[in-house]
């Protein structure tokens, strides 16, 4: 059994040959679709502005390690196309951020402050 690694993945794209029907659907929920909704799940969360230019959608994807970042990245953007299909929005130029959370370094603050400025080595006044 190999390890599986957690992937958040953003995969972005640019509307193309929306009907008129489907820009007013999307009008009419780009408020749930705004930058205050834009976060990592399994089922994807989409997020766009009123311009209709471009979209992205966000995803947690859990893998195998060995199949690597290309795998999420595969995995993420045909969960992103059977969402666009299925609501039969037309799209373009798809293309996915991959960040490996497993593996990604956190750089914390360190709990022993370090070397204490004296008024000695401050800038003096002008």
């Amino acid at each position: 059994m190999t390890a599986q690694h957690t992937y958040r993945v953003i995969v972005r794209g640019k509307w193309d040959g929306l009907t008129a029907p489907s820009r007013d659907k999307l009008l009419a929920e780009a408020d749930d679709h705004g930058l205050a909704q834009m976060q990592f799940t399994p089922e994807g969360a989409l997020s766009y502005e009123r311009t209709l230019h471009s979209f992205s959608f966000r995803y947690v994807i859990v893998s195998d390690a060995a199949d690597g970042e290309e795998m999420a990245a595969a995995l993420a953007e045909d969960k992103a196309e059977n969402v666009l299909k299925a609501a039969g929005l037309g799209y373009r130029e798809l293309r996915s951020t991959v960040t490996d959370m497993d593996t990604m370094k956190i750089n914390r603050k360190s709990r022993w402050p370090g070397p204490r400025r004296t008024a000695a080595r401050r800038c003096p006044a002008r």
